[in-house]
């Protein structure tokens, strides 16, 4: 379906891959901003102060997708790229992907930093728990209180979500369907007498 995306809704656990007395601890966080993606590698950089590189990368969105691969001082393309690839890989997004390295006194050159940091991103990503979520769409109905029971017939037999609510005399509801419903359930709104439907936007 073109309206499910794969995403993580928790940090998941503090793993580790070692290689010539390197050390590569993985996470993985869920975020939705730039945000979010700053402060959760500010609380790394503060966890290991000690380490030598923190090398990452990131993918946001849902429908317009946006990413970041970040070598950290590491030789070009062999750190970022690699956790990036594995992102890619569990087809995630809204997801930041960190392996923070210790350097063990042995140069484990480009081919064998790219499988240590490839290797730390499928720990930390197969320690995550996955969830499938849909691409929703968002819609405020308007109408007055004597429509509500024929209103929410509607939302209950098409298992919409609501979302936020004001009833009073002129009632207002924020409703959510998947996307792939929106069309559906905007018509069957747009053609009741008396209620005002239209898109917000979220």
């Amino acid at each position: 379906m073109d309206d499910i995306y794969k995403t993580i809704t928790k940090p998941s656990k503090e793993t580790l891959f070692k290689d010539k007395n390197s050390k590569f601890y993985g996470y993985a966080f869920p975020v939705n901003t730039e945000e979010a993606i700053k402060s959760s590698l500010e609380f790394l950089r503060k966890k290991h102060y000690s380490a030598r590189h923190f090398c990452y990368a990131w993918q946001l969105g849902v429908e317009s997708l946006r990413y970041r691969a970040n070598d950290d001082g590491e030789p070009s393309n062999s750190a970022g790229m690699p956790i990036y690839g594995q992102i890619q890989s569990f087809e995630l997004t809204n997801i930041l992907v960190v392996s923070v390295r210790y350097f063990g006194g042995t140069k484990l050159g480009v081919g064998g930093l790219i499988n240590a940091y490839r290797s730390s991103a499928k720990l930390a990503l197969e320690s995550s728990i996955i969830e499938e979520k849909t691409i929703d769409i968002y819609f405020q109905l308007n109408f007055e209180y004597d429509l509500m029971s024929k209103v929410l017939r509607i939302i209950k037999e098409n298992s919409i979500n609501i979302n936020d609510q004001k009833l009073e005399l002129n009632c207002e509801l924020n409703i959510s369907v998947r996307k792939s419903n929106s069309n559906k359930i905007f018509k069957i709104f747009d053609s009741l007498y008396k209620v005002e439907i239209k898109s917000l936007e979220i």
